[in-house]
């Protein structure tokens, strides 16, 4: 579990990029973290991990403060950043450095996950790509065994492909056990791989609901001019929108639109859920 209470954050005295955020992400999800740029998804990121402090309020992770930097809380987290840098050495060779740290690191699911990108041991990590070294860091960061993972960007420099691999690996990794946050602007990329959405704007967490309640609350698709949508867009097949979902209707949320009627319509999408 992630618990982050009242906090106060800003980069300099003049402007305060949180102010009071409160927000709770629980075991047992793959949390897609969404916000237009500058909200604070990657400071939030790294207030969890331990890397920035904030000037008031607590961070916790897994029972743990996250300010104390204690051995025993990173063995129970891995932060995968959108940017890292990565030594000069073979791909076998890091994990072998690295694993002591995770006591859960299993040496066959890394060489299981590397495969899976299409990636072997014996390559330098200093020759491979920006896209390579992404899916380095990520085989690692899964074959980590970790009950919290972050994940900053993860599908920047992938191809199709590793995002295919990407989702199905974290399918496989989640359980009831663990927390993952995936944090992205990129919403598409991460449709069908998370089951909870977080929302965040300029003025705190919009959003902070799973899928399912999402599905049961808002019914996306074509709509017309007079149905008073909560949300509609123009697409090259007609209007399209969000719809209040009193009769519990399905269909297929659009985290896109989602995202779109959280950032514009922000008061009529937290009232239709604080009911």
């Amino acid at each position: 579990m992630i618990r982050l209470e009242k906090i106060v954050f800003g980069y300099g005295s003049m402007h305060k990029l949180f102010d009071g955020l409160s927000l709770t992400l629980l075991p047992g999800h793959i949390h897609g973290l969404l916000g237009v740029n500058g909200t604070g998804k990657t400071t939030l990121l790294k207030l969890a991990s331990g890397l920035l402090f904030p000037s008031q309020g607590t961070v916790r992770v897994g029972g743990l403060d996250a300010a104390h930097r204690e051995a025993a809380f990173y063995r129970e987290l891995f932060f995968v950043p959108e940017e890292f840098a990565l030594p000069a050495i073979t791909l076998r060779r890091y994990g072998e450095v690295n694993a002591p740290f995770y006591p859960d690191f299993s040496f066959r699911q890394f060489g299981e996950y590397l495969q899976e990108f299409s990636l072997e041991c014996n390559l330098r990590l200093d020759r491979l790509s920006m896209g390579q070294r992404k899916r380095v860091q990520l085989a690692f960061a899964l074959a980590c065994n970790t009950p919290v993972l972050l994940l900053d960007e993860p599908t920047n420099g992938l191809d199709i492909p590793s995002k295919r691999v990407l989702r199905k690996l974290l399918a496989g990794y989640a359980d009831e056990r663990r927390t993952v946050v995936v944090s992205t602007h990129q919403v598409r990329d991460i449709e069908g791989m998370i089951d909870n959405v977080v929302i965040l704007d300029s003025r705190g967490v919009v959003l902070n609901r799973t899928v399912e309640e999402i599905s049961g609350r808002m019914w996306f698709g074509p709509v017309e001019a007079s149905d008073h949508a909560i949300y509609a867009e123009e697409g090259i097949d007609g209007l399209r929108g969000i719809l209040e979902n009193p009769a519990g209707s399905d269909s297929r949320p659009d985290l896109e639109m989602l995202f779109n009627a959280a950032v514009s319509e922000r008061e009529a999408v937290r009232q239709l859920f604080d009911r």
